[in-house]
């Protein structure tokens, strides 16, 4: 895996996962691969999100672990650090841009805008991550762009359920889609994990 682009083609629906526990991280990993899920984005979003990250990647190598919600120059670099094989962010600014180019990760870089995804485009970028996606448009905006932007492909995320994963995915701009559903907050906290299996074994069968 060497592009952003790589990324889409891991998985239809890309988890995005909160990890409020760290012990929560492994069994979660385990239980999306054992799905049929084989990438996982951890979002930056808690305390623990870079240790999670660090266990994924020492104990469940066979999952492409990547962190997400990546907003700062120094978070690209400590998730690098901790073992992430790929970034995301949610928007992109000149700082995060070259922070992520400099850890020599492949990633996702966030544009909710034409402009922003045709600045993107200008530094070599083709895949990105739409977000938020339902909230700036969803499966109506991005049908929109194709046409006057040929090049990109996306990873639409926000928003996105498991009804309505099929219309996004059906469209020729779209790799992949990211969705949180996969990982219910509810069931992390019971330590459900039996859930999230199911849930990424039925998310691992969408078709693009």
């Amino acid at each position: 895996m060497t592009t952003g682009a790589d990324l889409l083609d891991l998985s239809p629906v890309m988890p995005v996962v909160v990890i409020d526990d760290v012990s929560d991280a492994v069994p979660t990993a385990r239980a999306l691969l054992a799905g049929g899920i084989g990438v996982i984005e951890l979002t930056l979003r808690t305390p623990v999100a870079l240790a999670a990250i660090e266990r994924v990647a020492a104990e469940v190598p066979e999952i492409v672990i990547g962190a997400g919600t990546v907003t700062s120059p120094a978070q690209a670099k400590e998730a690098a650090d901790a073992g992430a094989k790929f970034l995301v962010t949610p928007g992109t600014t000149d700082a995060v841009l070259e922070a992520a180019f400099a850890t020599g990760l492949p990633f996702l870089p966030g544009a909710s805008t034409v402009s922003e995804a045709m600045r993107l485009a200008e530094r070599g970028l083709t895949a990105l991550k739409f977000f938020p996606a339902e909230a700036s448009g969803g499966v109506a905006y991005l049908k929109s762009i194709a046409g006057p932007l040929p090049g990109l492909r996306f990873c639409p995320t926000g928003g996105i359920t498991v009804a309505t994963a099929p219309d996004y995915l059906a469209l020729p701009n779209v790799g992949c889609i990211g969705g949180s559903w996969l990982t219910p907050k509810k069931s992390l906290a019971d330590k459900d994990f039996a859930t999230v299996e199911r849930l990424a074994a039925e998310a691992a069968t969408l078709a693009r």
